[in-house]
């Protein structure tokens, strides 16, 4: 018998507590991405300050940097407008994990590799998906 790793998806149900932790988790995102943002900007003032450090590619280096974390904003922005259209009831793909699965001769291989996911309402297990 060998053990491998497998993939499982954690799926979701949306209620009026979980879009409430969601908004929340969006929102502290958005803070930390902000606040990055802030960083960055300062520690750019402090390197242009310097003598002999190549201004241009400072401004382009940073910038980069700004403009990924803007691009994460919008995203969860995105995501926040998407949350709002859902209706309670429905699941949505939160992660996956990876899970142990034994498999010795004779096991049917499409079986032990099927798609699973765990759904959780509210922090709970409601059901694992075959």
């Amino acid at each position: 018998m060998v053990k491998i790793i497998k993939k499982v998806e954690i799926k979701q149900v949306i209620t009026e507590q979980s879009k409430a932790k969601i908004k929340s988790n969006f929102f502290e995102q958005k803070m930390r991405l902000e606040q990055e943002c802030q960083q960055l900007l300062f520690e750019k003032r402090k390197m242009l300050n310097k003598k002999g450090v190549p201004k241009q590619e400072i401004e382009l280096r940073f910038q980069k940097e700004i403009s990924k974390r803007k691009d994460e904003i919008e995203l969860i922005t995105f995501k926040e407008e998407q949350l709002e259209i859902l209706e309670d009831g429905s699941e949505i793909v939160e992660g996956e994990v990876e899970s142990l699965v034994e498999v010795s001769i004779g096991a049917n291989w499409e079986q032990l590799m099927k798609r699973q996911a765990i759904v959780i309402k509210d922090d709970i297990v409601v059901r694992i998906d075959e």
